[in-house]
């Protein structure tokens, strides 16, 4: 499960950044055709290459494997295909490093947003 959770926040990110592949591929020293086998669920990544991916995209590993908000059917037929954003348009994903403070303002922002979009769904 976290393999296709893993891809599929790849994907995801690829897709919002308007990154190619082949873009990640040269920031990350990854050939393409490994690129390939992972966003198809079909590879298994080092731990160096999950970190070199995750640098690239400036996001934190565990971000990349803990979490999706794609639904468990989503994530099944997910395979090697583009991803769609999970996001409606005016809303994106940041990461950053926060004082305690400032990380508890935007967990309530997060937490807000989140109870908004399930109501518009």
């Amino acid at each position: 499960m976290h393999n296709a959770i893993f891809f599929t926040n790849v994907l995801r990110l690829l897709g919002e950044r308007g990154m190619t592949k082949h873009e990640l591929a040269k920031l990350t020293g990854v050939s393409i055709s490994v690129l390939s086998e992972i966003t198809n669920g079909k590879g298994n990544p080092t731990l160096k290459t999950l970190s070199a991916i995750a640098d690239a995209l400036q996001t934190p590993l565990p971000m990349l494997l803990e979490s999706t908000d794609l639904d468990s059917k989503v994530l099944d037929d997910a395979a090697g295909t583009h991803m769609p954003s999970s996001l409606p348009p005016g809303y994106c994903r940041y990461c950053a490093t926060l004082t305690n403070h400032q990380a508890f303002q935007v967990r309530k922002w997060h937490e807000y947003n989140l109870a908004k979009i399930r109501d518009k769904s």
